[in-house]
């Protein structure tokens, strides 16, 4: 069983590799006395357990209202999903020019048991225009108070969404860095949304991060027939991986778009049936990453950081989304 979980590993993975193994471990244990035998042993599974991370599932939960339904659990036992990124609210600036929490989320049910509850919070980048005192203190008693209220336990992390930008970077560095603070003291740790645009940046002052692999075309143009994911848009971004100074999980798309274009124009993205007015002469697309394009983000990822794949995270878990994709995609982009 040691051999066996050692031949496993990543090392070994190639076939000039495991070639390697037969020859330099294989055979000379072979030759080997009992007694150097078993210590030889012993050292070979502590050093493979040892460089061995624990995979781990998890999801994306992005709405208004947090219901958790019978297929939602069963999907979340099925796939063994460890951990899911909850929205909780975001801070926008309000008609009264106002840094202000907006669009808190409702718990219509409990959360699941045994799936530890990550909380986010997205920050509207113009909110950085503005010196908002003691911003970061505001935050984490908010999310603690409702993490509290909704009998959410197992709360030990913080994320914090923000699309900022080099002229707002100052600022935003400096709300994280009060808040990694301040929530370290309460034994939370504090992680932040990467995008890929980001990724030739300076990384946040945070304790981790998730690479965002979606959203990476133009959804106004006709002709873009991939804008949520497509690896010829990432791949330019993805070079800055190797030398990222960050530990760093990657979220997949799973969602779709029904978007509205008039005269080959965008009008927006049909999010319910009666959002948006369809004329006559109207063109409503669907857009939606094929398994076949993350799959290949997959494996450009894993090329230049493959421990980045220790946690895949799916984004998002709507009814809508769990209906709509077959169990077989799901399944191909958890596992490795």
């Amino acid at each position: 069983m040691i051999i066996y979980a050692l031949y496993q590993t990543p090392f070994y993975r190639t076939e000039t590799a495991k070639i390697l193994f037969f020859r330099q471990i294989i055979i000379p244990l072979h030759h080997m006395p009992a007694r150097n035998l078993f210590t030889v042993l012993l050292t070979l599974s502590l050093f493979s357990c040892g460089g061995h991370r624990e995979k781990t599932n998890a999801v994306y939960y992005w709405s208004t209202t947090f219901r958790s339904d019978s297929t939602q659990k069963a999907f979340l036992h099925k796939h063994h999903i460890g951990k899911m990124y909850l929205r909780f609210f975001d801070v926008v600036v309000d008609e009264q020019d106002e840094v202000m929490p907006n669009a808190t989320v409702r718990f219509a049910s409990s959360v699941p048991e045994g799936v530890e509850i990550v909380p986010v919070v997205y920050i509207v980048n113009d909110c950085l225009y503005r010196t908002v005192d003691k911003l970061d203190s505001l935050i984490l008693q908010r999310v603690v108070q409702m993490c509290e209220t909704n009998d959410i336990t197992n709360f030990k992390e913080l994320q914090i969404d923000c699309d900022w930008t080099l002229r707002t970077r100052a600022h935003y560095f400096d709300i994280l860095t009060q808040l990694k603070e301040r929530a370290k003291k309460q034994g939370i740790t504090l992680s932040a949304t990467i995008r890929l645009h980001q990724l030739g940046e300076k990384p946040p002052p945070v304790d981790r991060g998730v690479l965002m692999m979606y959203n990476t075309g133009d959804v106004t143009r006709i002709d873009c027939e991939h804008p949520i994911l497509d690896i010829r848009d990432a791949a330019p971004y993805l070079r800055h991986l190797s030398d990222y100074q960050l530990p760093l999980s990657a979220a997949y798309p799973v969602y779709a778009w029904r978007v509205l274009f008039r005269n080959s124009k965008f009008v927006g993205i049909i999010h319910d049936d009666d959002e948006l007015p369809v004329m006559d002469g109207d063109s409503i697309v669907v857009r939606q990453p094929p398994l076949e394009m993350v799959t290949k983000t997959k494996e450009a990822i894993a090329k230049e950081k493959p421990e980045i794949n220790d946690e895949i995270v799916l984004f998002d878990i709507s009814n809508d989304n769990l209906q709509r994709i077959n169990k077989y995609h799901y399944e191909t982009i958890l596992n490795p």
